[in-house]
């Protein structure tokens, strides 16, 4: 049986009909699927590219295959090209494959539609929240309120149509979103952390406060829901109060231009470093073990990678009382988004208790092994086999 997954990844393709992505979500994430079916069919934006993009990572490969979609972003390449998506959309999937839609997605709902006309099966795996991502401040669009209504009842909807439910968080977006009582549902994150992804032991106590410090912060720049901008403010008021920080953020996006102006605008310029995408593996390993504080100040998230991985390497962190962040990290350890004095205070807090930082580096080690790839498989290969077996059965 093929399976057919949807993501919003957006993808390139080379001339010789090779399928590229410069984030994370490359070949080994949809090799997974294997494990219970036969082929995956990956439906995704596809540009076409004339040479491989730096730094890349190849998507398709043995028993996995790329359906393109018509590249596009924002709502108004999307209206633009709504004919040929639907197109490319209604072709996407065969009445006797499985179906896993990656939600909430606009790809994702408009194959779960195709499905429901036909009166076919699909899945779900839930990887994040609209309600959050079209939060107050989080996306700035004059229609913001009535789509945040809009794409949250749309996820309900979807969750209580499917024949069985993945959720990244633990408690969080099933409450929210849940599933039709007959459907198997399972929490599983998308992470995979192999063994080498993880320090050997926690940090030790530091012998004194003082000094510079290191805070490192990693996302997307292309939107602003990261809370980036706030963490720049905190890092003027640290720097205001003689607290000695620099920040590096790892990441790219179109508002890395902005946000380098506001550290400037704050007079931290030289105290603020945005070091772009920078690849998985021992180069983000190196990064995240040469700083002493990960935060993670974002307004709207499912369950962070990005702070799973720098708790792998014993980080403490500090984090918003967002999304599945409080799964994570330790009440003392949380603060509300869009609040830059809150979130000064609490590195500032955490930076001068050696004793704190050691106890939260074991804490956040110990926490981040639930994320590893031994702990998660046997419970993510359970999924693709109640989704097989639902879709047999319809």
């Amino acid at each position: 049986m093929r399976v057919v997954v949807t993501t919003e990844y957006r993808y390139a393709v080379t001339p010789d009909g090779r399928v590229w992505t410069s984030h994370t979500h490359g070949y080994d994430i949809w090799r997974r699927y294997l494990s219970a079916f036969d082929e995956v069919r990956v439906v995704a934006r596809v540009a076409a590219q004339p040479r491989v993009p730096e730094t890349a990572l190849r998507v398709d490969g043995p028993g996995v295959t790329v359906h393109p979609v018509p590249h596009y972003v924002g709502p108004q390449q999307y209206l633009r090209q709504r004919v040929p998506i639907g197109r490319a959309m209604a072709t996407a999937a065969g009445r006797d494959d499985a179906v896993i839609l990656r939600v909430p997605s606009a790809l994702g709902s408009l194959l779960a539609g195709v499905r429901r006309r036909h009166g076919l099966p699909y899945a779900l795996e839930v990887v994040g929240d609209p309600y959050d991502v079209l939060a107050p401040g989080v996306v700035r669009h004059p229609l913001r309120p009535l789509l945040r209504q809009r794409f949250a009842t749309r996820l309900r909807r979807e969750c209580g149509s499917a024949v069985a439910v993945s959720y990244v968080t633990a408690d969080y977006l099933q409450a929210r979103y849940p599933a039709a009582p007959h459907a198997p549902t399972v929490n599983v994150s998308s992470i995979d952390l192999p063994p080498e992804a993880f320090t050997a032991a926690p940090r030790a106590v530091r012998a004194d406060a003082g000094g510079e410090r290191t805070l490192i912060s990693i996302g997307t720049l292309d939107q602003l829901y990261k809370g980036v901008d706030t963490l720049v403010e905190a890092v003027a008021r640290l720097a205001a109060r003689g607290v000695d920080v620099r920040l590096v953020h790892a990441g790219a996006g179109r508002f890395a231009g902005h946000l380098a102006a506001l550290a400037g605008a704050r007079g931290v310029a030289d105290r603020v470093t945005f070091a772009g995408w920078v690849a998985p593996g021992a180069p983000l390993h190196a990064l995240l073990d040469a700083a002493d504080l990960a935060v993670m100040p974002s307004r709207t998230e499912g369950l962070p990678r990005a702070l799973i991985e720098a708790m792998a390497r014993a980080l403490p962190a500090v984090g918003t009382a967002v999304g599945g962040i409080p799964e994570l990290l330790a009440p003392e350890d949380l603060v509300g988004p869009d609040d830059a004095g809150a979130l000064a205070e609490a590195i500032a807090r955490m930076l001068a208790d050696p004793d704190r930082m050691a106890r939260a580096s074991a804490r956040n080690l110990a926490h981040a092994r639930r994320y590893s790839r031994d702990s998660l498989e046997p419970r993510r290969h359970a999924f693709y086999r109640s989704v097989r077996e639902a879709t047999a059965r319809r």
